[in-house]
């Protein structure tokens, strides 16, 4: 194992900040898989979870039972960790333009369309190879402006030519759910099983350009573009693992977590570990198109009648909306059955702020499916 730190600064005489990566195994020997910790930094579980799989991956390196390369980045977004505002950490946005960590990576298949033409065919290997050359080269001519965008850079650089790429968040509220391509719906599967997921939802493309998409979109977009004459497998598995909420931050979760994304590594061959027999799945998948969010159709304290994790019916009540000086009581019901995975923490809301997200089985939803 060895360490790398990259420096983050777009000029002198400003501040600057140091991200840390830590690589196992050898380059080009097998798979390749990067983890990322907290890319919004106020996100914490995921760290707690890096720092078991850092302890495991030290001793399967040791022990010479990692059978490809992983990059392991427990703490992605060091400019959020530094952001405080009077005394509350601030990790989502970046404070000096007000973009979300997690969007506005660049997508590199525009460019891909245009330096690929004409150089593939219907060697699949051969086509993966020269794609994730390109995309090196690409994000290699990427210049962001900000640090932000240079942290990004910095990140994408890493993960772009990643055969499995997982992303480690967590909700304000919820219970573990997932987020992945459409196309990549039978290998997210596995670990959604493993994880206990209670939704993986699916998208295309989900607007905003997150970070997986960045790693994976890529894929299905030149294999549409260059069509079936082609072989353009989905070759980058990227999953956004959503480890429930900010403040499930404990050792048995934590633990069992990491085991699971390491049982999922062996799986695919990139560490030798024994392999355990598959927990029955919670889910199936569904698309991130039929989640509904639900919002306070007036000011109040939020009382909830279900609990996350269950199911709901379309109309049933899954929470009241109680203001105290009016007294007036509204209930929140959702118009599609699903699953109440997601919840605000807070507990006094103003109207129209987010209440909750049901994950659905019908689509209904388009344009941007994340928001902000």
């Amino acid at each position: 194992m060895h360490s790398t730190k990259h420096p983050i600064a777009i000029e002198d005489n400003v501040a600057t900040f140091q991200l840390t990566s830590f690589h196992y195994g050898t380059p080009g020997l097998g798979k390749k898989v990067y983890i990322q910790a907290s890319l919004h930094a106020d996100e914490v579980p995921a760290m707690l979870v890096a720092h078991f799989l850092r302890q495991e991956l030290d001793r399967l390196d040791a022990a010479g039972r990692i059978r490809g390369e992983i990059i392991l980045v427990p703490a992605a977004n060091p400019i959020g960790l530094s952001q405080t505002i009077h005394g509350t950490p601030f990790g989502r946005y970046d404070l000096s333009t007000g973009v979300n960590f997690n969007r506005a990576y660049k997508h590199v298949a525009a460019d891909l369309k245009q330096s690929l033409e004409g150089k593939l065919g219907r060697d699949a290997a051969a086509n993966v190879a020269l794609i994730r050359e390109h995309a090196r080269n690409s994000l290699a001519a990427w210049a962001p402006a900000t640090s932000g965008g240079l942290l990004k850079k910095i990140l994408l650089s890493m993960a772009i030519d990643a055969d499995i790429m997982l992303d480690l968040h967590c909700d304000n509220e919820a219970v573990l759910h997932m987020y992945a391509g459409a196309p990549l719906a039978e290998a997210v599967q596995p670990l959604a099983s493993l994880m206990g997921a209670h939704a993986v939802l699916l998208a295309r493309a989900s607007g905003g350009e997150p970070f997986d998409e960045a790693c994976s979109r890529l894929w299905w977009e030149l294999a549409e573009h260059f069509g079936p004459e082609v072989a353009i497998p989905p070759a980058g598995v990227a999953i956004t693992v959503e480890l429930r909420g900010e403040n499930d931050v404990r050792y048995d979760l934590a633990q069992p977590d990491a085991q699971a994304l390491l049982q999922y590594l062996a799986i695919n061959g990139v560490i030798d570990l024994p392999l355990t027999a598959l927990p029955q799945a919670l889910c199936a998948p569904t698309p991130l198109e039929a989640v509904e969010p639900l919002t306070a159709p007036h000011s109040g304290v939020l009382v909830f009648l279900k609990k996350l994790g269950e199911k709901v019916a379309a109309g049933e009540a899954v929470a009241e909306i109680v203001n105290p000086v009016t007294g007036q009581v509204s209930q929140v019901r959702p118009t599609h059955a699903g699953v109440l995975f997601a919840s605000t923490a807070h507990r006094h809301l103003l109207r129209g702020m987010h209440v909750c997200k049901i994950a659905g089985a019908t689509a209904f939803r388009a344009g941007d499916l994340l928001g902000s």
